[in-house]
């Protein structure tokens, strides 16, 4: 995307302003970097050292890292035992899973097994539906490892289809009565009230023991589709990466803040302006420059 571009949807947006304005101050309160992954820590399909190096060197300085993703099960699965993450929100809040070393794997669903295998048979013959009504249209290749919803793929394997029919797919969705949400390569479907905003609200209560109302400014998201629009109206640091001005028109609720990088870079800036901002907040706090400060006031006085 065009430099050129970032900047006019950051200017042309008066809820948008470029992440390089967010206070030190209020960056160094972060204890949580909550991201999405697809095209927020990928770069055209890919994720990139710089992404993933941002990831260990804010989970290396305690800070807990959690991806809140629309990727399935399985995949999240390896996420929350190889990643250096404390935990992930898959399937657009279909669940969470956290991993501890040596104690195994915490798996929390939205809803009951029985919910899931029940509406699995509902969405296997609306997939035949949309399939039918929708030239071009194809189930994603990440479909057999999910345990709550339906992808079907309009950019990741293949050619982007059109706008209108992306949005017949959604149409489809809706007119059966499922829950639909777009990202920046699958319209996702599920039958059921829940999205990556209400498990991550139960992540943070069962995990954490705490309430994100409260605890609102102790986190930061970072993610650049329609379908983090609950995450980007719920936090006041909610930061889209620069390619996120590709759905400015479609968006209602977009986020706080936008980089000036997009993808995985774009993550990457975040990373670096946390990390700098808690090195600095740190140093400040250290008796040694305390003490510092004090003896050169103490010299000024004299």
């Amino acid at each position: 995307m065009a430099r050129g571009a970032v900047n006019a949807a950051a200017e042309g947006s008066s809820a948008m302003r470029p992440f390089r304005q967010l206070d030190a101050g209020r960056l160094g309160a972060i204890d949580f970097v909550l991201t999405d992954i697809d095209d927020t820590l990928t770069t055209d399909g890919r994720l990139p050292s710089i992404a993933y190096e941002a990831l260990e060197r804010l989970s290396d300085a305690g800070i807990k890292v959690i991806p809140v993703t629309g990727r399935p099960a399985g995949w999240c699965d390896l996420i929350a035992r190889l990643w250096p993450v404390d935990a992930v929100v898959g399937e657009n809040g279909a669940f969470y899973f956290a991993c501890e070393a040596g104690g195994g794997m915490t798996r929390v669903f939205a809803q009951s097994d029985e919910k899931r295998r029940a509406d699995r048979q509902r969405l296997d013959g609306l997939a035949a539906a949309i399939l039918a009504g929708v030239p071009g249209a194809r189930i994603s290749a990440d479909q057999p490892f999910r345990e709550a919803d339906l992808a079907i793929d309009f950019a990741e394997d293949g050619p982007r289809l059109e706008d209108g029919a992306i949005d017949r797919i959604v149409a489809c969705f809706e007119a059966a009565g499922a829950v639909a949400k777009v990202s920046s390569i699958h319209v996702n479907g599920w039958f059921g009230h829940y999205d990556k905003l209400a498990m991550t609200r139960r992540l943070f209560a069962e995990r954490y023991g705490l309430g994100l109302d409260a605890e609102n400014g102790r986190a930061i998201f970072v993610g650049d589709s329609p379908n983090d629009a609950p995450m980007f109206g719920f936090f006041d640091h909610s930061v889209g990466v620069a390619n996120f001005a590709d759905f400015c028109d479609v968006v209602a609720t977009p986020p706080k803040w936008i980089t000036s990088r997009a993808g995985g870079a774009g993550f990457a800036e975040v990373a670096d302006a946390v990390l700098g901002a808690l090195a600095f907040c740190s140093q400040a706090e250290s008796p040694d420059v305390r003490i510092n400060a004090e003896n050169q006031k103490g010299f000024r006085e004299g």
